[in-house]
């Protein structure tokens, strides 16, 4: 048996594998809080995540009991999934010194302004980092700390990713490794190393050799579990725990994601559009993020801050819920009847807009409908991501087809929506919990069951009921729509 845990921005998902029976036979959710603020504030604190790690592991375990010969001292391995970018730090007991700032928050924009102005510019600090900072990745959080609270600031003993702290809190050990470290702003992505010279500007006090954690490369094990935590769940004190990774490497995992010619978007809270790589590309657009993957390659990236989150927002105004505005979406026509909403609710990664706001443009008093609305958010969001698409093609990457993860995989209108937009076969996988799938996969991988390409086949199946494949006239229809989002969108950058 083994653990996969997915701690994301709403919740943390766990799920037990049955490597026998070759599938999952437990699954838990847990609910986080969000503190939020209008000038771009989003933490959390860090105890929460071990209180619903807890939490949901405990619901996975109960329901993996109703399998035959299950039992709690069968488990072998852990594999942690966490959202990428959010800033731990602790002191000198390992207490947090401050909430954690999330891959969300965009308060310290101005902060990573300076920090790539300090570099050199965007050119310099690709030829440091070989990739280019971005607002939401850990270095601007590291600045704005030591701005506000400089006290605390020198009371730094342990950097961590949000992964890395869940990882320290099963083991003791203090360790972190390539694709999650890729998207903190002071890792160099080429070399595989903490870039010295970027964190000695973000933190001249401290010593980085002693405040951030060691590197492992992604097949190695952290070491097994405290004691305590092996009593907690009923565990062998022998559990192994592997290095885990950010939840988009750990998508990658999940969704089979590791060899060239596949893409994986997710439709979440945020979006992502990832595809694997053997070696690094030197001549990315700056938006693509070119982070190592957690299977020893490279995952270029494209991350959009406003996806089914923006759904939500007119959810929440209109009183409906997923399945009436699904129905409401479907009774509009492509192109919302001349309606284009420009969806940052939270402002936006990619584009780059940290601080701009949502906009519904081209309102009537024909057209100004509930269906309308709906139809034009569904596809406001679509348009995003097929924006990053568009930046990888100009990359010349190049996929068979897209797998599809996320909440919002589950609408099948949304798929179609997706596949006309994008002009490709879309697909989803019958695991849904693809990060928390990836982490059990990983955990499996340090532990000696098998080549990760091996455990990719025989965990990974794609619903082939799932399939959406392109409908050549509404790929017109759609691409009409879409040149009219991008004409509103050059004109806020």
């Amino acid at each position: 048996m083994y653990i996969g845990i997915d701690c994301g921005t709403q919740g943390t998902k766990a799920i037990v594998l049955d490597s026998v029976q070759k599938k999952v036979i437990g699954a838990g959710y847990a609910k986080h809080e969000l503190i939020t603020q209008s000038n771009g504030r989003r933490e959390q604190k860090p105890n929460w995540w071990i209180d619903a790690l807890q939490q949901s592991l405990q619901i996975a375990l109960k329901q993996a009991k109703n399998s035959p010969h299950f039992s709690p001292k069968l488990v072998k391995g852990i594999g942690i999934s966490g959202q990428q970018h959010g800033l731990v730090m602790l002191d000198k007991n390992d207490r947090p010194l401050y909430k954690a700032k999330l891959w969300c928050d965009t308060e310290t924009a101005t902060e990573n302004d300076i920090l790539i102005e300090k570099l050199g510019g965007q050119t310099a600090v690709f030829e440091k980092l070989g990739i280019i900072c971005q607002t939401g990745y850990t270095a601007s959080k590291l600045s704005w700390f030591r701005q506000n609270y400089p006290d605390k600031f020198a009371n730094i003993r342990k950097i961590m990713l949000p992964h890395d702290y869940l990882n320290y809190w099963l083991t003791g050990k203090f360790y972190s490794e390539f694709g999650d470290a890729s998207g903190s702003g002071y890792f160099d992505v080429v070399k595989r190393e903490w870039k010295r010279e970027v964190f000695k500007y973000l933190a001249p006090e401290l010593n980085m050799d002693e405040v951030l954690p060691k590197l492992l490369s992604a097949e190695q094990k952290i070491g097994v579990i405290k004691p305590k935590i092996a009593t907690l769940f009923g565990f062998n004190e022998n559990v192994i725990v592997s290095t885990g990774g950010g939840d988009n490497m750990m998508g990658a995992i999940g969704t089979g994601n590791i060899r060239e010619g596949i893409a994986t978007m997710s439709l979440g809270t945020s979006g992502t559009l990832y595809a694997y790589t053997q070696k690094p590309l030197l001549n990315l657009p700056p938006m693509i993020a070119n982070f190592c993957s957690s299977n020893n390659g490279w995952l270029p990236l494209v991350c959009v801050m406003n996806i089914t989150s923006s759904n939500k927002q007119l959810m929440n105004l209109l009183n409906i819920d997923i399945e009436e505005l699904n129905q409401l979406a479907q009774q509009a026509p492509i192109g919302a009847n001349g309606i284009t909403i420009l969806p940052f609710f939270n402002g936006e990664r990619v584009p780059p807009l940290p601080n701009t706001k949502a906009s519904i443009l081209g309102l009537d008093s024909s057209n100004f409908t509930r269906e309308n609305l709906c139809r034009a958010m569904m596809e406001s969001a679509t348009f995003t991501l097929r924006y990053g698409l568009d930046l990888f093609r100009q990359a010349g990457l190049k996929t068979s087809h897209i797998r599809l993860i996320g909440g919002g995989a589950k609408s099948s209108f949304w798929r179609q929506m997706i596949a006309d937009v994008m002009n490709s076969e879309v697909v989803c996988l019958q695991e849904e919990e693809a990060a928390a799938l990836g982490g059990a996969i990983q955990a499996m991988w340090a532990n000696g069951e098998g080549e990760l390409e091996f455990l990719c086949e025989t965990f990974i199946h794609l619903d082939e009921n799932s399939k959406a494949y392109p409908n050549l006239s509404q790929v017109k229809n759609y691409q009409s729509a879409y040149e009219r989002y991008l004409t509103h969108l050059s004109k806020l950058y």
